[in-house]
Parts: structure tokens; C-alpha cells; sequence
């Protein structure tokens, strides 16, 4: 009788904690759809990223909070994040100049190509860090400069969100609106990855 009982609870609780996993990736969608409209403002997507991370923090630690939440921490990240944005572009055009370069047979070229697009994929990977480590009262500037040493130091955590941005570009490719959902798959990564970092060095 008390196998019984026990067998029920384990069952019982296998179905909560699947529940709670599946809730979780469904959030992590929705998140994806909420991130994809707040980058339409072109300058904006830092500051999405930022407030998905932030949702997706209340959302595992059980905490209450929705769309109107996320769109206040949006308003919040959005007047210093835009000029990170900018500088996105900026690094995302300078590559694209490199990778013309190269393209065109330039001598050193495709090296200036590699190394150019090598440094984008950082770039976004420290932007995603910085963005899962946001909080209202933290400064854009500390929080990359953080992102940045995370990125060179944990590399197993980088090579996480590399993967995640591989995912979101296998399913651009095979349909494009795939890829809106899976961005919060890959926030959700990059806030598991500072989780892990922050408790490895307390």
C-alpha cells in the first residue's frame, strides 16, 4: 500500500515537473514573438533582449509578471541600449565591408574576412550575455564590459549561445518566421550561461 502511495507521488510529481519544463519552453516562445516586435524599432533590439532576459528571470524563479512587465523594463533598457544598438549596425557593417573585401580577391583579404566575422559572433555572444545580466539600475557600458571578459573566460558558456544563434539561423533558413519564436530559446540560453557563471564564482 505504501509502494503505492509512493509509486502515485512520483508519478504525480513526474507530471508536475514535465508541466513545468514544457511551461517554461512555451514562455521561452512567447518571449521569442515579444522580442522580435520590440527590435522592430531597429536600434531596439538590445533593449528587447535585456527585458526578455528580465522575463525570463521572474519566469524561473516563479515570480509574477506578463507583457506589461516586459514592456516596462523595455521602456527602462531602451534609453541607453539604442546606442548599443547602434553600434551593432556599426560593427555589422564594418564586417560586411570585410567580407565584400575578401570576397573580391583582395590579397588578405579573406583573412581580414575571418577574423571580422569571427569577431561579430563574439560581439552578439557578449550582447546576449550582457542583455541575460541586465537590471533597471545597471549602466550598458559595465554590463558589455563584463560580457565581454565572461565571453573570452567561459568559453564552454559562449559556445552554448553560439549554438542557440546556429538554431535560430537553421530555422530562418528552413522558414523564416521559425526564427522569431527560437530568440527566446536563445535568451533563455544566455541567462542559463550567466546563472551557471555567477554560481561557479560566488
Amino acid at each position: 500500500m505504501a509502494r503505492a502511495r509512493t509509486k502515485a507521488r512520483t508519478a504525480a510529481g513526474g507530471e508536475s515537473a514535465l508541466a513545468e519544463r514544457f511551461g517554461l519552453f512555451a514562455e521561452c516562445l512567447l518571449t521569442g514573438v515579444w522580442i522580435a516586435v520590440a527590435s522592430l524599432g531597429v536600434l531596439t533590439y538590445p533593449a528587447a533582449f535585456a527585458a526578455g532576459a528580465r522575463h525570463l528571470h521572474r519566469r524561473i524563479a516563479h515570480e509574477s509578471g506578463g507583457l506589461r512587465e516586459f514592456a516596462a523594463d523595455f521602456r527602462v533598457a531602451v534609453r541607453g541600449g539604442w546606442v548599443v544598438g547602434l553600434a551593432g549596425w556599426a560593427v555589422a557593417a564594418a564586417v560586411w565591408v570585410d567580407v565584400q573585401a575578401a570576397r573580391a580577391g583582395i590579397p588578405g583579404g579573406p583573412l581580414v574576412g575571418a577574423i571580422g566575422v569571427l569577431a561579430l559572433i563574439g560581439a552578439v555572444v557578449a550582447l546576449l550575455r550582457a542583455a541575460a545580466a541586465w537590471t533597471p539600475d545597471a549602466g550598458w557600458r559595465a554590463l558589455l564590459a563584463g560580457a565581454g571578459r565572461r565571453t573570452v573566460l567561459d568559453p564552454a558558456g559562449s559556445f552554448l549561445i553560439v549554438g542557440g544563434l546556429a538554431v535560430v539561423a537553421a530555422s530562418a533558413w528552413f522558414s523564416a518566421p521559425l526564427a522569431v519564436p527560437v530568440l527566446g530559446a536563445v535568451t533563455a540560453a544566455a541567462v542559463a550561461v550567466e546563472e551557471r557563471h555567477r554560481h561557479r564564482h560566488r
